[in-house]
């Protein structure tokens, strides 16, 4: 492991050294003469959803009955909570609703959709506030979403939730604070657990489970945890749960790695394994983890928030789950080419990737993996040999201020006709994107 990032670092202090030509410098509005940096990828739709495209972690895709096809997107910060946008038409996106956020300090960072009932993840700014928690909607008619109920976990040491998986109209499973866990470092450290919420009935959504991390906690022995020199601590970040194996949950978790539960009793979450990259990394790896299980092993991003490789670096991992009580890194991800411009220009590094979600609308990837890489836009692997992955295709948009730094993907979604839906963080909105590889995305 060592060995590994001693070598990263060194490639990358060598790049820093090369004088490169500028290579993504012809930036411009959508339609302007001046094109995305692409390979292997081409723009079918785009819509900047009427300049509110703070793009966070929440993009879900489903379709009506009538045929209508609906993606849901999360913002990352007030204003708005989220937008619902009509891509059945892929080629002319609409904007069908907008709805706000509940106050100014409140991010709907998160969101999932099942049948016609979304859970929105509501994340405070700072422990003890107010509107923390998940609110539940009615999206039958997704030009009018009804918030039907609010699960609140405000209050005291908590920021609410910052995270929500969300796919069999059961259960959501929250990255969440409670104003009754008082963490081992306040006051935004170590806050964040998992919590399961029996939602079957989507008007009166409670707790039914909860697990954190033994030394997260306040008083506990071990704690407080070891920890990196990020700002919010040992926290869980995101969870996979699937039909394919409803034992488990897989959940990464920020400067905790990645962690194994057995969730077959939902009121008393177990652990299996839990492998930690700690202290060889510079924080926050555990953003995403998803498990391939027909092939054993698993996608990990450690995640860049930093900005100019700051905190470099940042990679995507692949990872043997083979053994579950034994999960081990395999190798990293290439990073791209043009790797110095990336740094010079605002935030570069892994974040989300397509997280294969159990329902009809999304594509289940095995060979592929398709990541948001911040200002290295959207780029897609190949797999096929998990221990050497390999860069098969990349779309950096244009933003409309000609500036690189102005760039930053922070979600994708691949449907399963295979286009990529790729959220902006900075304003762009959201880009329908279609591979023109030489095989279909698999």
């Amino acid at each position: 492991m060592k060995r590994i990032i001693g070598i990263v670092v060194a490639s990358v202090a060598l790049a820093m050294l090369i004088d490169r030509e500028p290579g993504v410098t012809a930036q411009g509005t959508p339609g302007a003469t001046a094109a995305p940096d692409a390979r292997n990828l081409r723009v079918v739709g785009h819509n900047n959803l009427n300049g509110k495209g703070n793009g966070g972690e929440g993009l879900d895709l489903i379709q009506y009955p009538d045929g209508r096809r609906v993606l849901f997107y999360a913002h990352t910060a007030a204003p708005t909570c989220f937008t619902t946008v009509d891509v059945t038409n892929p080629a002319q996106p609409k904007v069908l609703a907008q709805v706000p956020t509940v106050a100014p300090f409140v991010r709907c960072n998160s969101l999932g959709v099942s049948g016609t009932t979304m859970v929105v993840a509501q994340n405070t700014d700072e422990p003890g506030q107010p509107n923390g928690g998940a609110r539940i909607y009615d999206v039958a008619d997704p030009a009018r979403p009804k918030e039907i109920a609010y699960f609140n976990t405000s209050g005291g040491p908590s920021r609410g939730a910052h995270y929500v998986w969300f796919s069999d109209g059961q259960y959501a499973y929250l990255a969440s604070g409670s104003p009754d866990f008082v963490p081992a470092v306040p006051p935004r450290g170590d806050d964040q657990f998992f919590m399961v919420v029996d939602v079957r009935d989507p008007r009166k959504p409670h707790e039914v489970g909860r697990w954190w991390m033994p030394g997260m906690r306040k008083g506990e022995p071990g704690a407080p945890l070891p920890r990196t020199r990020t700002r919010d601590g040992v926290r869980m970040h995101s969870a996979f749960i699937t039909p394919e194996r409803p034992d488990r949950a897989y959940v990464g978790w920020i400067d905790g790695g990645i962690v194994i539960l057995d969730i077959a009793d939902k009121t008393r979450p177990k652990l299996v394994g839990q492998r930690n990259w700690y202290p060889v990394t510079p924080g926050y790896i555990g953003h995403s983890f998803l498990p391939i299980l027909s092939r054993g092993i698993a996608i990990v991003t450690q995640e860049a928030n930093l900005e100019k490789c700051e905190d470099w670096p940042k990679p995507i991992w692949t990872v043997d789950i083979s053994n579950e009580k034994q999960p081990r890194e395999m190798t990293q991800f290439p990073y791209p080419a043009k790797l110095a411009e990336y740094c010079k220009a605002g935030r570069f590094g892994a974040h989300n990737i397509h997280m294969n979600r159990p329902k009809p609308t999304s594509a289940r990837l095995t060979q592929t993996v398709v990541a948001a890489f911040q200002n290295a836009g959207v780029r897609i692997y190949s797999i096929a040999d998990p221990k050497k992955p390999v860069e098969i295709g990349h779309f950096v948009p244009n933003a409309p201020s000609g500036k690189l730094e102005d760039v930053l993907i922070n979600d994708v979604y691949v449907d399963e006709k295979g286009l990529i839906y790729a959220a902006d963080r900075l304003g762009g909105g959201i880009y329908i994107l279609q591979y023109t590889g030489p095989t279909p995305l698999k």
